[in-house]
């Protein structure tokens, strides 16, 4: 382990994903910290976070993909927010934390960063979105995590790593294609794709922003810890 990383200004770091298959990504970085998983719900959100915190972290990370707003970025930004915005409220992140992230560095985008209690697949409500609220990306922990973070006076921060940019709309197949752990739901996937097939094109498209976005996380996992 390097120096930097033992620099590390608090004792017992929290980590918050929506899927095992995030956590696979940053956990060969930070092997003794301690990971809660949403599954991708509201509820799965909190009661990871409420874990994490009765299990005596004193700081919390959300890490994961998140869908662009910002037409400007593309797969594989990595965003680390300075403000996260849960119902029109800024909710500021640890600056001990975003420094230790390395936050500063140039290739980081560093914009708010927009909670949403459900996925949100359509281009044209991603696009008026960051009309609306400025925030460059979007994603369903970091809310919760800053949310509850605030009310127990827990330092947090985020980092997410954008996969669907703002003009791509989903396919369903993709909003199916993931159980919570991260595998592949087969059945659901298939099902999807005989009631539409015309959406395989888009899905492929999705597959490809997805690996985009995990080699973007880990390189900049990398860059930080190695």
């Amino acid at each position: 382990m390097s120096n930097r990383v033992s620099a590390f200004p608090f004792s017992r770091l929290g980590i918050v994903v929506g899927m095992e298959a995030e956590a696979s990504l940053i956990r060969p970085f930070l092997p003794t910290a301690r990971f809660g998983l949403s599954g991708a719900t509201l509820s799965g959100a909190r009661q990871a976070v409420l874990d994490l915190l009765a299990g005596g972290v004193d700081a919390l990370l959300s890490f994961g993909l998140a869908a662009g707003l910002d037409p400007a970025l593309q797969p594989g930004a990595v965003v680390m927010p300075r403000h996260v915005v849960v119902n029109g409220e800024r909710l500021a992140a640890a600056p001990a934390l975003l420094d230790w992230l390395g936050a500063d560095r140039a290739d980081v985008i560093d914009g708010d960063l927009l909670h949403s209690d459900v996925i949100v697949t359509a281009a044209a409500r991603k696009m008026a979105l960051f009309r609306q609220t400025g925030c460059v990306a979007l994603d369903m922990e970091s809310g919760v995590v800053a949310e509850m973070a605030a009310a127990r006076q827990v330092p947090f921060a985020g980092m997410r790593v954008v996969c669907d940019p703002a003009d791509r709309t989903l396919p369903p197949a993709a909003v199916v294609a993931l159980r919570p752990d991260g595998s592949l739901a087969v059945g659901a996937l298939a099902r999807s794709i005989v009631c539409n097939p015309f959406q395989i094109p888009a899905l492929i498209r999705v597959g490809r922003d997805a690996g985009q976005a995990r080699a973007a996380a880990k390189a900049a996992l990398e860059r930080r810890f190695f």
